[in-house]
């Protein structure tokens, strides 16, 4: 009686170099494609700190107004006490905040991109202007574009 014996293989586990390569090229293919879009979110997100600013200028502008001849003016510290709550720059410090040509008709905030907000490149400028009475919103890159508020002030 003879026996034959034959060698069983095991199947083969794990993955091989080639295919484990393909996979990081697919991961690295989708984070090449997700993180620039997760970066203009963040952007997107932050501006909300600059809107929101804008608006308390705004609000703080009409108290201060209500009470004196002219709009107030952050860098006249006699206003700039009584402009209650209203910094030279956002909380986080992604906007510089700053109000010109204050008048008794009219003035101009705005809120400057700073840090890494700055990479908001169609939005580092957000903008309020209110004359007699009425109130016009503007953004840009690189100077104020009040000719389209939706740009960067979607609503």
């Amino acid at each position: 009686m003879s026996t034959n014996i034959k060698a069983v293989r095991s199947p083969m586990r794990g993955m091989t170099l080639i295919e484990l390569m393909i996979a990081v090229v697919i991961v690295a293919l989708l984070a090449a494609v997700a993180l620039p879009a997760y970066q203009s979110s963040v952007r997107k997100g932050r501006r909300a700190e600059g809107f929101t600013a804008l608006a308390a200028i705004q609000q703080a502008q009409e108290r201060w107004r209500g009470n004196h001849a002219a709009y107030g003016n952050l860098n006249d510290p006699a206003d700039a006490d009584t402009l209650t709550g209203i910094a030279a720059s956002t909380p986080n410090g992604h906007y510089a905040l700053a109000i010109a040509n204050p008048s008794a008709t009219g003035y101009t905030a705005s809120a400057t991109a700073q840090a890494a907000q700055t990479a908001d490149s169609s939005c580092k400028l957000l903008a309020v202007r209110v004359s007699n009475g009425n109130l016009q919103y503007g953004s840009g890159g690189n100077a104020i574009d009040w000719s389209d508020p939706g740009r960067c002030w979607a609503k």
